[in-house]
């Protein structure tokens, strides 16, 4: 753990379930988490989609999806530099359902909000407020367009990549990627969309649209 992790993780009052690492149970559907890890609410270049949120526990993962997350922002500090990053609900410490989601059980299931640009091409973070369910009832038209804010294809497309290359570092993986079909042409034509292949995207239709968010599960094993 790096300085700045530590400094982030002692305001976030998490340090000493991430000395301890965390054990994740059953699945992303069907599980529990012990000692997890409560991420940080802001670091250099991205922040917790609601503070309130997070002070309802609703931002915990599993320890070993928190250091890949912190790899992933600080490589992204040099290899998208000035983009804004915003994390979605992961889960809560103890694991179990967290409505309404379905998965997001076991620490190991992310949501990040699309990173965009604001109307004159600017890096921005897009606003989530609680009135629109904390960003989750925002709703992007077909050329990732909301109001003043574009989806930043080619920033979203360089974090999945980070997060894949960290994981993998770390002997780890990335499971699972939701994402709306529709804008997937658009993220493989990413200068990171050759590399993005390898990944595995579900096809078909989710329960619920994903064009606001982007839902991760990383691959650590746990036990039954």
């Amino acid at each position: 753990m790096n300085i700045r992790h530590a400094i982030a993780c002692v305001l976030a009052g998490a340090c000493q379930a991430a000395a301890a690492g965390s054990t994740c149970h059953g699945s992303v559907s069907r599980g529990s988490l012990a000692a997890g890890v409560q991420l940080p609410l802001a670091g250099a270049n991205y922040q917790a989609y609601s503070t309130l949120a997070a002070s309802m526990g609703r931002n915990f993962v599993h320890s070993e999806v928190s250091d890949i997350m912190q790899d992933a922002y600080r490589a992204l500090e040099s290899t998208a530099p000035g983009a804004q990053f915003v994390y979605g609900e992961t889960g809560f410490a103890q694991g179990g359902r967290l409505p309404p989601h379905r998965t997001h059980q076991n620490g190991l299931s992310v949501d990040f909000f699309v990173p965009v640009r604001d109307r004159q091409g600017r890096p921005a973070s897009l606003p989530t407020p609680a009135t629109q369910r904390f960003g989750y009832d925002i709703e992007f038209d077909k050329r990732g367009r909301y109001g003043e804010y574009t989806i930043d294809f080619s920033a979203l497309a360089e974090h999945l990549y980070q997060l894949d290359r960290s994981a993998r570092a770390r002997g780890r993986g990335i499971a699972l990627v939701i994402f709306d079909p529709a804008y997937l042409p658009r993220l493989f034509d990413s200068p990171r969309g050759a590399a993005l292949q390898r990944l595995k995207f579900m096809q078909g239709k989710p329960w619920v649209r994903h064009d606001e968010h982007y839902h991760v599960d990383f691959a650590v094993a746990c036990s039954k």
